[in-house]
């Protein structure tokens, strides 16, 4: 007995030893895990935002989801589309902004909303409303996609200032009220308020008057908010606070009054406007399209600036929100710092390492902001990666030194607080850059990057904490490491697989490196607007002090000349208009290229005036896009050349010794129904040149009928095939294949050298029997389409003017249209766009000045 209890006592305490050694290691666990949490700043700086229990937009990398009122509705479709194009139509033209007169000294009384009930409370209130006005305050600084932080509402007997921070898990209680198509939204300057409701709260702003667009209309000298209180209300306002921080509670009183006041005034604001607009005469200044002139053909003359200055202003509230995408993370801000510090230093002081450093810690930042919810510059600012890239310290004391002395170069990130340098993300995460600066360097993927510093610190065991705003990147760290199509590594891929790499290479490549629309204003001397423009063209006019800057941000000049017409005496609205950096089918943001509506082949032979500086017909598109738009291009071709009898290419190259002759002696060759594209060509002729020999004889055979084909159907030589490689190839192209493909390019197979410059277009010239007349006695070498588009564009200026013309590219802009169906055009844009323009009495561009130029060449080339 005593044996059994003497083993039971044993087997005790070595059952209570085991479960000891578990729990404590299970509590050395627990504490070093909370321990690694709280080396994060986040677990001490409380944010306002991290109290929101619903957020609609986080800082993942998925799409933005937007409001969906049934099962049937497409999500990339405005949820109140048909109630907005109702009021683009027939809006409401007779309605009192306020009643009578308003007294300019504002009461010191307002109503602060901070709670549900008193936010049910406003939406009666408003429910019962005809009109009100609306603006609100944004914070950024301090969130990776920024938060309304406060909305001002002013009825006509009250200001309510409606803390958003308070009460933003139950703003979906003022949606239907500003869904109301019967109530009168009154903003200024709406843009961006339209955008930033959607995305915080799923607020959609229908039946909207913007008093900036009742400006435009008008011709007013300025369109600030600043300039109109001064103006209509004798009110000085300091656009500095602006720039506060409108996180704070409580607010101080300064703020406040500057926040009532941008909403207190617009109903005054807006009668007057409405009442000068009633006082234009109708047909003076107003842009109109075609779709405006028919919805207003019947109104009277002081309702149709009303009318305009509605359709623009409710045009506004067919914006959707969207995130903005990139192949992968901090792409765009890596090849922007790397861009400018190219021009600023040349390419001599730029080696591999500085590239490699600022695409990781672009990387690293864009993860980090999204992580903690912070912008960009504020995590780290372009100044600090640069200095980072140059020196590549290694030791974290010269890591804050090297941040904060790039930092010390860059302003302020607030009017009204210190800068901390380095920040707070920095600090608390020293360890990452030890790990970028020297190892991270091997990695070469943002792919792997992004996995390795997910995991690390919101990952199971991770050093920061989840919020609402980050938990949708853990997404991402399932993901897999990319594979590099690497053949020689033993790799073996799915055409799925390759297809994607295949894809993905085509955008690194070809896409716009660069925002193509800068969205920077040109107003004429009296303050009309007249277009919208890049940086560079504002630039030419300053430089040559044509024009005075009127607006820092977004830049805005002044011509100090008088212009010749202006874009809606032409019917033009399109060109005042901004635009988005998206693709105009799907509204992908990631990448775009330039798509040319009308074929390069055709518009190329245009007469001048009508292709001069027209950006309508040349739109943004994604790769996927660019492929359904260019297919439905192609075919359509093969119609017109069907329709007009002209063929899509040439049959033969004519030898010198083979050439007809026109009683001039020019040489000359004929153009048969079929041909051969030159890229059917190039491709027969590139795989006999590798493959010839190898070839089955059946294969072998059908692409030598290609290339004889376009050799009139005569014997062909290794000299064919290699002359036929050339087709269609620009100059620089021709150079480059010689070069790396060691072929014997004789000086025959060029085109000649005199005319090597210019496209190959020029080297052809119909007569009116179809012929195509050579202009150098070698081989003819065609690009393309090029006698085509010429021929065609020939026909329809002979047989119907410039009307003709415009109807063929209303033709070829509807193609486009049932192609890829686009959704995100910008405003203005139609397919019955006239391109009609004026130009001044010393215009090259000037038909007149075309046709008396043309008996002096030597001018014309100078």
């Amino acid at each position: 007995m005593e044996n059994k209890d003497k083993i039971k006592i044993a087997v005790t305490i070595s059952c209570l030893a085991v479960v000891s050694i578990l729990l404590a290691n299970k509590f050395r666990k627990q504490r070093k895990r909370k321990q690694n949490i709280g080396s994060c700043y986040l677990k001490s700086e409380a944010k306002p935002q991290h109290n929101f229990k619903r957020v609609l937009a986080n800082n993942s990398y998925s799409p933005f989801k937007h409001l969906k009122l049934d099962d049937d509705s497409s999500p990339d479709l405005h949820p109140y589309e048909s109630e907005i194009k109702a009021l683009l139509e027939k809006p409401e033209l007779e309605f009192e902004f306020c009643n009578g007169t308003m007294d300019m000294d504002m009461s010191d009384t307002y109503v602060w909303i901070d709670n549900e009930s008193k936010l049910k409370e406003l939406a009666q209130v408003l429910s019962k409303e005809k009109v009100f006005a609306v603006d609100t305050e944004q914070h950024s600084l301090r969130s990776f996609l920024g938060f309304t932080a406060l909305i001002q509402i002013s009825t006509r007997e009250e200001d309510y200032l409606v803390d958003t921070i308070a009460v933003h898990d139950s703003m979906g209680i003022l949606c239907p009220v500003f869904a109301n198509p019967n109530i009168c939204k009154v903003f200024h300057g709406a843009d961006n308020d339209v955008i930033w409701l959607q995305r915080d709260f799923h607020i959609y702003v229908v039946n909207l008057f913007d008093t900036a667009k009742a400006c435009d209309v008008l011709s007013k000298p300025q369109r600030s908010l600043a300039y109109l209180l001064e103006t209509y209300c004798g009110v000085t306002t300091n656009k500095l606070y602006q720039r506060e921080d409108w996180r704070q509670r409580p607010l101080p009183i300064d703020m406040i009054e500057y926040a009532r006041m941008d909403a207190h005034y617009l109903l005054y604001i807006a009668e007057c406007l409405v009442s000068e607009l009633k006082l234009q005469k109708n047909g003076m200044s107003c842009s109109k399209d075609n779709s405006a002139s028919e919805n207003s053909a019947n109104l009277d003359d002081k309702f149709y600036f009303v009318f305009e200055a509605n359709r623009r202003s409710n045009a506004l509230s067919l914006q959707l929100f969207t995130k903005e995408q990139e192949a992968s993370p901090g792409q765009y801000a890596a090849s922007s710092i790397i861009s400018r510090h190219l021009n600023d230093h040349g390419a001599s002081n730029i080696n591999s390492q500085f590239q490699d450093v600022v695409r990781c810690l672009c990387c690293w930042r864009d993860l980090m902001a999204r992580m903690h919810d912070e912008s960009l510059k504020y995590v780290l600012s372009d100044n600090a990666i640069v200095a980072l890239a140059e020196k590549v310290p290694l030791t974290t004391t010269d890591i804050c030194t090297t941040i904060s002395q790039g930092d010390i170069e860059t302003e302020s990130l607030n009017s009204n607080s210190t800068p901390r340098f380095p920040s707070s993300v920095v600090l608390s995460h020293l360890d990452d850059f030890t790990y970028l600066l020297q190892d991270g360097l091997k990695l070469n993927n943002p792919d792997d990057i992004l996995q390795l510093f997910l995991k690390k610190h919101i990952g199971p065991h991770g050093s920061c904490p989840l919020s609402l705003y980050n938990y949708g990147l853990l997404s991402k760290s399932s993901m897999k490491v990319s594979k590099r199509l690497v053949s020689k590594n033993g790799y073996k891929f799915s055409k799925q697989v390759a297809r994607k790499a295949s894809r993905e290479l085509f955008v690194q490549k070809f896409s716009c490196k660069s925002p193509v629309y800068h969205n920077c204003r040109i107003y004429a001397n009296d303050g009309r607007l007249l277009c919208y423009c890049d940086r560079r063209k504002l630039e030419w006019y300053l430089q040559r002090d044509l024009a005075k800057v009127i607006e820092e941000e977004p830049p805005a000049i002044m011509l100090l000349f008088e212009p010749k017409g202006r874009p809606e005496d032409e019917g033009n609205d399109f060109y005042i208009q901004s635009k988005k950096n998206i693709c105009v089918g799907c509204g992908e943001g990631n990448h775009y290229l330039r798509y040319r509506i009308i074929p390069s082949c055709y518009r190329i032979h245009f007469p001048e005036h009508l292709k001069s500086h027209r950006s309508h017909d040349i739109v943004l598109v994604c790769v996927d896009c660019h492929e359904k738009a260019h297919s439905a291009a192609e075919k359509y071709k093969k119609k017109v050349a069907s329709e007009f009898s002209i063929p899509l290419f040439v049959q033969k190259v004519v030898d010198s010794n083979e050439e007809s002759h026109d009683e001039s002696g020019t040489s000359f060759m004929k153009l048969a129904d079929g041909g051969v594209s030159p890229l059917e060509l190039r491709t027969a002729a590139m795989a006999l040149l590798r493959h010839g020999p190898r070839m089955p004889a059946q294969r072998c055979e059908e692409l030598k009928e290609v290339v004889k084909k376009y050799y009139g159907g005569r014997e062909i030589s290794e000299e064919d095939l290699e002359n036929a490689l050339l087709v269609g190839m620009s100059p620089h192209e021709k150079r480059r294949l010689h070069k790396k493909k060691g072929l014997s390019l004789n000086r025959n197979s060029l085109s000649c050298k005199k005319d090597e410059g210019k496209n190959d277009l020029e080297d052809v010239d119909p007569n009116p029997n179809g012929s195509v007349f050579a202009t150098c006695s070698s081989k003819l070498s065609l690009l393309g389409h090029g006698p085509h588009g010429k021929q065609v564009v020939d026909f329809l200026l002979k047989e119907h003017g410039e009307d003709g013309v415009r109807e063929f590219c209303q033709r070829w802009r509807q193609v486009f249209v049932e192609a890829i169906h686009p959704r995100f055009l910008p405003g203005g844009w139609d397919v019955t766009h006239s391109g009609r323009r004026e130009f001044g009495d010393y215009s090259v561009y000037n038909p007149a000045n075309k046709a008396s130029s043309s008996s002096y060449p030597a001018a014309v080339e100078g």
